[in-house]
């Protein structure tokens, strides 16, 4: 019994958190109340990529954690004509957030400061993002979505 306390917390201080998402920012794949495991290891041998989903304290409260998808990495230069993200000059393909979801908003061309990632929701309509609060800073990001479990019609990896 003692060893599996033993395995199940280091299990969740250092390789799997379980979360539950509030809110629906980052509908249609995300919806509130999800059960989800976060790997909390996964950043320390692998680099932060475009598309990941991760999981950071919100730069204005660190109280309280915030789920949303990277749209631009350290460096990558930045900006939003009416709804359609450039990140380099090329026009993202963003499958991920369907058409329902899109909104006109517009942010002028920047360039993302080193240490820092751009962060939007999938539900751009609705979601609180990079938009309102900047660029997340690196040490604020510790988990990266990995599988949904609950409800069970929903489970499955994050992409």
């Amino acid at each position: 019994m003692l060893v599996s306390v033993a395995i199940s917390l280091f299990i969740i201080l250092f390789l799997y958190q379980p979360v539950r998402v509030e809110g629906t920012s980052m509908l249609p794949r995300l919806e509130d109340q999800d059960r989800l495991f976060i790997n909390k290891f996964a950043y320390r041998f692998e680099s932060i990529q475009r598309g990941d989903v991760v999981v950071f304290l919100y730069p204005g409260d660190h109280s309280k954690s915030y789920i949303k998808r990277v749209i631009a990495l350290p460096g990558d230069n930045l900006r939003i004509d009416h709804g359609q993200v450039w990140v380099n000059g090329i026009a993202l393909n963003e499958p991920y957030v369907p058409f329902r979801y899109r909104d006109d908003r517009s942010q002028a061309a920047m360039t993302v400061p080193q240490g820092d990632f751009w962060v939007m929701g999938d539900h751009r309509s609705i979601s609180s993002d990079s938009r309102d609060f900047g660029p997340v800073p690196r040490p604020l990001i510790y988990g990266k979505a990995a599988f949904v479990y609950w409800p069970m019609d929903q489970a499955g990896v994050v992409h």
